[in-house]
């Protein structure tokens, strides 16, 4: 808590956006300060704490505020933990009950205890349903929020019945705590203007109004104020808001959504901040969690609407969001905000999109066949509401709520999710104006038919007839007719009833002329542009014309409308036509059955409908048209088959002489008999400049499926049209040459987000629906067939209408920018003549572009759908296969038992009429010219199925490649489009897409040799950013056809490896292009290991062997080693380095000598490696465990071998220790060699390596299925499945140990050794590939068995293993060395258990005499703390790593307790590899003392420890510790020790000390250890020398000291905590050393000539003693004298009382250490004096 409120009052300091930033992070981390999960004891947390997953960091930025743990000092507090302090008496806990961080730097804090208004903050992760305020209603009035008195309040049920509301659902919530200035107290006239705003908002004309837009920025304005009245205005309108949420749900739907708006535009705007914005952002996800279509839900679908543009800014909050139970319910553009959002991203394309309220539900179902989603807003009402119609019930009131207005916005272009009526309004304004009233009147009139309903007809009939002049009527009816009926088809009876209600026949009329005018506007449109609008505002006008002449019995006259002609004559002119007349007509007749005169059997209806009938009977009628009719027919009760259809569209006489009703502008009409049935109309060009109108309206194809190339964007190239009269081609001709560059970098940025998104979306709908219709086909190729026409269709149309706007401006842009870069200085005419030419260019290429686009999202959905089926595909071969039908029962059962006869699915093939409809959507792909030949289907379906899948998958793998070539080629500036490497890249693309055409393995393998040796010949000389993607580029290739689905690792690795080594020696040694194909796994290391030990020709190649050594360094030894690279895959080239090191006699090449050193001590602290000794024979065995080529029948004959050695240990006459069974197996070994005329299979070593690798795989195999079994049936008894798994392992395993035992000669342990060292290599080789190729696949347990078992049975008391048990020891900690968990992460769990088991432990550390196997020991216990120093240091404990972490802790307390004397010995080794942040860890190894040893005790008073006897006894340290310093610093660091010269030695040193500058790492820790424990051995040694013992006397004005000194004062922050831990790292049991860094710490706290030096020396005492016990004796004693002895003066510093917390905390500690009452007398005495 501390913490927090020290980072709160730093917040004051520093940027607003900061600030914020921290105060967010505050109010948040109140929240889980009880929930969070602790980091392990001992462990100071570096950077921010683990926070619960909850709702609790929706703040945009996260900062880590504790970076660069190791520069802070403790003027806050070092305490890590509040339980770490069991180490104290309990009166000392209490201390630490609020555990601080550190802060930097030690600032002053002024006011230590200042509170915030943050702090009571508790319960924002909590669900909030209700509102906060305290359940009172005083002072809402007639609504807080000053909603209007007219009969929409939405207060009134509210204040009826408040005291029935279930008051536990709403939280007590002070709101002081989200706004402190919310907590004073408003007056009135405050508060009333406050609610005069809001009435504003609810207002309707012709009382004054806001919008919310008004609203808000009203709101900015007030909040940024100067004025403290507006000040105050705004936060009284903020707290009105939030208190207000609890009585959201009773709200009127318009009112309620308006308040949506507000309260999204308040987060949209950044309004509010801190805990506000939580809680506005909290009160959001809860309306959204309510059940889908729920009042609330509604409201949060519009708040979220309204600030979906700053859902990038929180992408915990979408996260959140996206894991609400009805998330795929939301409207589909929030969806894609919140996805991408989550991802801290905008949506690559931003769809329009539209969010309904509860009243335009209905709408959308009834109007969804129709395809006429929600309508756009209308001007007038709010600017952020995207509405449609609302209906509200309330008890048997119907109130029809509807946006007002008059205007329309013309400024939004017409898309799919929107009804406009821009036709309609460009034809008024072309036509005689007629005269408008005032707006005031227009508005009344809005208001009326807003607020109409059935229980009011007669009031607003009543009110127009008051409000509007008889001169305005007709106004009124355009009005009814444009802007109501058009788009409300719901409302199509009120305004019916409205009209009879009325009763002005005047009226009527003009009603009816307004309906037929508006109808011939839409007739004579042009049809071309497939304009959803104007078809749906065609189909309800024809709905409303029905309804006002038919269902009222009168006639509508041929001198209005031909009916029967207009039908004709859309037949005769196309499809298009017939788009918008069917469904129209359709719409009409529909009235007709409410007719007494006009319903079938009327002559006019049934002479109409024999047309349409007609016209149903037409083959290529399109789907949706036919399924009109019929419904047509279902409505008038009339059966389509018993219509009489006539021959009028054969009737060419009678076609040629039709009276147009329809007009097409810019078309020849052909006359009839020249045209088939049907026609589909083209379009001329439209001018290049119009680009906006054509941005939304697909033109009419121009390519065939098959025009378009799309296996590269060179594919493009043929088809872009450059028109040659374009003026600035004329005159610039060069500037040709940037159009098809423009329109491939367009395409490019739009290619793969448009495809994702469509395959996405139609995959979904395909999959369903293929499912569905074929569930009874027992023919999968149908079905794939059937799956592949409609995912065509389907991809290809979303796909268009998602790219083809974007790609408009994309390359109109692209042109420009080229052409303005081209030429630089550009008259105002040549920039207008580009702007032409660009548009003009964009619109004559769109269509390609997209075509493209189109075509590359089928081609990709094609294998998806594929994926998709796969089962059902299985089903049916595997049912052929077993020689029965195929049917799916359960749908079967569904269609039997719930489907009518006619449309019932029938087991068997699928219905023709149902196979009709998968061929018309092959035949009209969207975006492509149709076709009628379906015989040859495109691309994969042209393959039979199976080949179809490896080919596409091949195909696939290479098309990536293609894409991700194309994005580097791209990417690459013009300048440096000649050089060398940018063609070589270009030459590798078009070699990848001859081998993507070839699709062969001889094309592979040219092309992987393209690649490699690409690779070798890219020389760092070139551009470094150039380079960089040059190598990207040929490694993609490489792990393209690395991928299983295409060539496979092993055929890949072993041809690259074979490039590697056949290439020219000029580019052979690239060490830099090696490293990279090994890092990234591409190389077959065993074959290439060899070739390189021999390419060195024993030293005679000098290239190879500085090769050679570069890459061992690179590999082996440097920090950014790879770690999948072992010593055992490089063993043959270190080998052979060795025998040039060792036979040079002192002409070995510059560095080797010392390359082998590190080697050797990194390598070869076990054992040395002898030519066919132990170690070599254990490397062989690693080696030979990646070799496949095994002889003919090797494998089958390994198998039974195993199988029968198995069935023999497990029998009953195995025998003791199953020597019975080993003897009868190897007889039958014997029995079957002598059989199979074969060498033996255990006669030679290859074939006994083989056959362990074999029986190693075969049981590793078993144990995987055996577990795969358990995923599958989780039931499983996971002790059974176990058991399985060790029923073959412990077989193996005993015949491991039988053979190593029975191996030579009795006395002979080499070879048993030898066996011993090869099974295990084996072992190890076998898991490594395992490791390797499985990844997060791996099991451990196999192989963890085996281990534990053969060491359990080797360490049996049996005299043969007695005698090579140490040998055996060795060969175990050499395999847990190689796999130590920084080379086999995945095996970390299993490798700690091993060397933890007490049989290893005790055989290591207590039964090998002469403390042999500590050494090796001591190397396994620092793998293991290297492996875990990168998580200590970074506080990244995750689950996993926290498991393993407390495991380490129990290792380490287990030899703490048996063998501290492993520990003491040790110390420095571990200690060196610990992070400095990980207190407990390195506590736990310097608390270890000899046993033999009895501890002083450090509290005693007057304890005299230059007394004691052991002081002056040298601790043993078996770790060369003075092995990491360079010759140089040795020799000079001697030389100043003893003569203080060089005299630049002190100066010098820090920068000898530092590496880097990057904070936490500018140091190197291990050499600062190392120069610390050097210099004070050597200064003991003086001291001694000279007859003394250290003292604080005795160790003044020395060399030695006056490094120390120089260390103190010349470090920074940072490298002085170091070396003080480097210091304190030797506060040990008594010993010299520890009496000697005593002394020296506590000389350096007195000598400090700054008080940061004294402040830091505390830390890092203090630090190490208030974490858990236990502690160490130096360090205890060390502190009791620095705060007892009066010389330090202690208690006067200033950071002692920097804080009353760390007052107290010392206070605590004097008390522990000294007592109570001379703790008070050492502080009263200092503080006294």
């Amino acid at each position: 808590m501390c913490f927090i409120e020290c980072t709160e009052k730093n917040s004051r300091s520093v940027s607003q956006e900061l600030s914020e930033t921290i105060l967010t992070m505050v109010a948040n981390c109140s929240n889980v300060m009880n929930k969070a999960r602790q980091p392990p004891p001992g462990v100071m947390p570096k950077g921010r704490p683990p926070s619960a997953s909850s709702l609790d960091a929706i703040s945009p930025v996260q900062i880590d505020p504790l970076a660069g743990m190791t520069s802070l000092s403790i003027g806050g507090s070092a305490a890590p933990h509040t339980q770490s302090m069991q180490g104290f008496p309990p009166n000392l806990g209490s201390a630490f009950s609020t555990p601080q961080s550190p802060a930097k730097a030690f600032p002053p804090l002024s006011t230590p205890n200042q509170t915030t208004a943050f702090s009571g903050i508790g319960g924002l992760s909590s669900q909030l349903p209700g509102g906060l305020g305290t359940g009172s209603l005083t002072g809402i009035g007639t609504g807080a929020l000053g909603l209007p008195a007219v009969n929409n309040d939405p207060f009134v049920q509210r204040k009826l019945g408040t005291s029935g509301l279930n008051q536990p659902t709403f939280q007590q919530t002070d709101l002081s705590q989200v706004w402190p200035e919310a907590n004073q107290h408003f007056s009135k006239e405050i508060d009333d203007e406050a609610n005069s705003y809001f009435q504003r908002i609810y207002n309707h004309p012709p009382h004054p109004t806001m919008s919310v837009d008004e609203v808000l920025e009203m709101l900015q304005r007030f909040k940024d104020s100067t004025i403290k009245r507006e000040r105050e205005v705004f936060n009284c309108m903020l707290r009105n808001l939030f208190e207000e949420y609890r009585f959201f749900p009773q709200y009127p739907d318009k009112e309620l959504h308006i308040t949506a708006c507000l309260f999204g535009g308040i987060i949209e705007k950044g309004l509010v901040t801190y805990m506000a914005l939580g809680l506005a952002l909290r009160y959001v996800l809860e309306a959204l969690r309510k059940p889908f279509g729920s009042k609330m839900y509604y409201f949060g679908i519009a708040a979220l609407d309204r600030f979906k543009n700053r859902l990038k800014d929180y992408p915990q909050y979408c996260q959140h969001l996206a894991s609400i139970s009805h998330f795929m319910q939301f409207p589909h553009h929030l969806q894609e905000y919140i996805e991408y959002g989550q991802q801290s991203r905008d949506p690559p394309v931003k769809m329009q999109g539209s969010i309904t309220t509860p009243g335009s539900i209905a709408l959308a179902q009834a109007q969804a066949q129709a395809q006429v989603p929600a309508k756009a807003p209308l001007a007038g009402q709010v600017s952020t509401m995207v509405t449609t119609s609302t209906t509200t019930t309330v008890a048997k009131t119907v109130t029809v709520t509807r946006p007002t207005g008059v205007s329309f916005k013309k400024d939004v272009p017409p898309s799919i999710n929107t009804t406009n009526i821009d036709t309609l309004l460009v034809a008024t304004d072309q036509t005689e104006r007629i005269v408008e009233p005032p707006e005031n009147i227009q508005e009344k009139i809005a208001f009326i038919f807003n607020n109409l309903s059935q229980s009011n007809m007669t009031q607003k009939v009543e009110e127009l007839k008051e409000t509007v002049k008889e001169e305005f009527m007709p106004w009124v009816s355009q009005y009814l007719v444009m802007k109501r009926v058009s788009i409300e088809p719901n409302f199509h009876s009120l305004y019916s009833n409205f009209l009879d209600t009325l009763k002005n026949p005047e009226f009527n009329k003009m009603v009816l002329n307004e309906t037929y005018r508006n109808i011939k506007v839409l007739l004579t449109s042009d049809k071309a542009a497939a304009n959803f609008s104007d078809r749906s505002l065609l189909k309800n006008l024809g709905h409303w014309l029905g309804m006002i002449t038919l269902a009222k019995n009168k006639p509508i006259l041929h001198t209005d409308l031909d009916v029967k002609s207009l039908l004709l004559e859309a037949y005769v002119k196309g499809q298009q036509e017939l788009l918008y007349v069917v469904p129209f007509v359709a719409k009409v007749l529909e009235s007709s059955i409410r007719s007494v005169v006009f319903r079938p059997p009327n002559p006019w209806t049934m002479a109409i409908m024999n047309v349409l009938a007609e016209l149903h009977q037409e083959h290529d009628l399109k789907l949706n048209l036919k399924f009109e009719i019929e419904v047509l027919c279902k409505n008038l009760a009339l059966d389509i088959n018993e219509l009489k259809p006539g021959n009028l569209l054969k009737d060419k006489d009678r076609l040629k002489n039709l009276d147009e009703q329809l007009s097409a502008p810019k078309k020849d009409v052909k006359q009839p008999e020249e045209l088939p049935p049907i026609t589909t109309t083209t379009t001329s060009t439209t001018p290049a400049t119009n680009t906006t109108c054509t941005a939304t309206v697909p033109p009419q194809p121009q390519y065939s499926y098959h025009d378009i190339n799309v296996y590269s964007l060179a594919g493009l190239a043929p088809h872009i049209t450059l028109n040659p009269t374009i003026p600035l081609f004329q005159a610039h001709p060069q500037l040709k040459q940037c159009v098809r560059q423009a329109i491939e970098r367009a395409v490019q940025e739009l290619v793969h987000p448009v495809v994702d998104r469509s395959i996405k979306i139609a995959m979904t709908t395909c999959e369903q629906i293929v499912r569905k219709d074929f569930a009874l086909d027992s023919e999968e190729s149908r079905m794939r067939i059937a799956a592949h026409h409609m995912m065509r269709n389907l991809t290809a149309g979303m796909a268009m209408i998602t790219c083809r706007e974007p790609l408009l401006m994309s390359i109109s842009t692209n042109l420009k920018n080229s052409f303005a870069s081209a030429l630089r200085t550009a008259s105002p005419q040549q920039r207008e003549m580009m702007d032409q030419a660009a548009a003009q260019l964009a619109q004559d290429n769109c269509e390609l572009a997209c075509c493209f686009i189109q075509k590359t999202a089928v081609e990709k959905a094609g294998p998806e759908m594929d994926k998709r089926l796969a089962t059902e595909f299985e089903l049916r071969k595997h049912a052929r296969q077993e020689g029965r039908r195929y049917c799916d029962p359960v749908v079967l059962t569904y269609q039997a038992e719930r489907m009518p006869e006619q449309i019932r699915l029938k087991v068997g093939g699928v219905d023709p009429k149902q196979l009709a409809v998968y061929e018309e959507f092959a035949r009209n792909v969207p975006g492509f010219l149709p076709t009628n030949d379906l015989s040859q289907p495109t691309g994969f379906l042209a393959q039979p199925m199976k080949q179809a899948w490896a080919t596409d998958d091949v195909a696939q793998i290479y098309d990536k490649c293609i894409t991700e070539l194309e994005q580097h080629l791209h990417a690459i500036p013009p300048t440096l489009a000649m050089n060398p490497q940018a063609q070589a890249l270009r030459s590798l693309l078009e070699v990848v897409v001859l081998s993507r055409n070839s699709r062969d393995a001889i094309a592979a393998l040219g092309l992987l040799q393209k690649a490699v040796e690409g690779l070798l010949d890219a020389t760092s000389g070139a551009d470094a950013d150039l380079l960089l993607r040059y190598r990207e580029c040929h490694l993609l290739v490489l792990k393209a056809l690395q991928d299983g689905r295409a060539y496979g690792s092993p055929w890949c690795n072993k041809q690259i490896t074979r490039c590697l080594i056949e290439c020219r020696d000029e580019y052979k040694y690239n060490v830099e292009a090696v490293e990279l194909l090994i890092r990234n796994h591409l190389v077959n290391m065993q074959q290439y290991d060899l070739h390189l030990a021999q390419s060195m020709e024993n030293g005679l190649n000098y290239m190879a062997v500085a090769f050679a050594m570069q890459l061992v360094k690179i590999l082996l030894v440097d920090e950014r080693s790879v770690a999948h690279v072992t010593e055992a895959d490089l063993f043959h080239t270190i080998e052979t380095l060795m025998r040039i090191n060792a036979h040079s006699r002192g002409n070995a090449p510059e560095g080797l000598p010392q390359l082998m050193e590190v080697v050797r001590s990194n390598y070869e602290a076990m054992i040395d490696r002898a030519h066919g000794g132990p170690n070599f024979m254990m490397h062989s065995g690693i080696s030979q465990a990646s070799e496949y080529d095994d002889p003919p029948g090797l494998r089958e004959k390994a198998e039974y071998l195993l199988r029968e050695w198995v069935n023999l240990y497990h029998s009953a006459a195995a025998g003791r220790d199953s020597t019975k069974a080993f003897s009868a197996f190897v007889g039958q070994v014997e029995l079957l060699e002598r059989k199979m005329h074969q060498q033996g299979i255990l006669k030679t070593d290859d074939l006994i390596t083989r056959f362990f690798r074999l029986c190693t795989e075969m049981c590793v195999e078993i144990s995987y299925r055996a577990q795969a079994e358990q995923q599958h049936n989780p039931a499983a008894n996971p002790t059974m499945i176990r058991a399985k798994c060790y029923h073959n392992l412990d077989a193996f395993v005993r015949l491991i140990a039988l053979l190593v035992k029975h191996s030579g000669e009795a006395t002979n342990t080499v070879t048993k050794i030898n066996l011993l060292n090869k099974v295990l290599g084996i072992v190890v080789g076998v898991l490594l590939q395992d490791h390797d190729v499985r990844q997060s696949e791996f099991q451990q347990l196999p192989y963890h068995r085996i281990f534990i078992m053969l060491l359990l049975e080797l360490n049996a008391p049996e005299h043969v293993l007695e005698t090579i048990n140490f040998q055996t020891l060795t060969a175990f900690c050499n395999t847990f060395h190689i796999l130590r968990p920084t080379k086999a992460p995945g095996f970390v769990y299993a490798w700690l258990e091993l060397i933890s088991h007490r049989i290893f432990i005790a055989r290591m550390l207590a039964h090998t005499p002469q403390q042999k196997g500590w050494p090796m020991y001591a190397q396994l216990l620092i793998d293991l703390f290297k492996y875990l120093a990168p998580f200590l240091r970074n506080v990244e404990l995750t689950k996993p790593m926290q498991i393993l972490y407390k495991g380490t802790l129990r290792v380490l307390l287990v030899l703490l307790h048996d063998f501290p004397e492993f520990l003491c010995d040790y110390h420095y080794g571990f200690c060196d590899v610990i992070p400095p942040n990980c207190i407990q860890l390195r506590n736990l190894i310097l608390s270890a003392f000899p046993r033999n040893m009895r501890l002083p005790d450090p509290f005693t008073p007057n304890l005299k420890v230059d007394m004691l006897s052991e002081i002056n006894i040298a601790p043993r340290i078996l770790t060369n510790f003075t092995g990491v310093m360079p010759p140089q610093f040795k020799k000079d660091l001697d030389s100043y020790l003893k003569t203080r010269s060089p005299v630049t030695f002190l100066s010098d040193l820090r920068s000898n000390l530092q590496v880097s500058n990057e904070p936490g790492n500018r140091y190197n820790l291990q050499l600062i250890n190392a120069l610390v424990l050097y210099v004070g051995t050597q200064a003991i040694a003086h001291i001694h020398n000279k007859g003394s013992t250290p003292s604080m006397s005795t160790i003044t004005h020395s060399a030695h000291m006056d490094i120390f000194q120089n260390l103190a004062v010349d470090l920074d922050t940072e490298g002085r905590y170091l070396f003080l831990n480097a210091i304190a790292n030797q506060l040990r049991y008594p010993n010299s050393h520890t009496h000697y860094f005593s002394c020296t710490m506590l000389y350096l706290f007195a000598e400090a000539n700054t008080e940061a030096i004294q402040e830091q020396i505390t830390r890092v005492l203090l630090e190490r003693l208030i974490v858990n016990r236990p502690h160490p004796w130096g360090l205890l004693i060390t502190f009791i004298e620095l705060i007892k002895n009066p010389a330090f003066k202690f208690w006067n510093h200033e950071f002692v009382h920097c804080a009353p917390e760390i007052e107290k905390l010392f206070q605590s500690v004097a008390q522990c250490c000294m007592g109570q009452k001379q703790a008070q007398q050492v502080m009263e005495g200092t503080g006294a004096s």
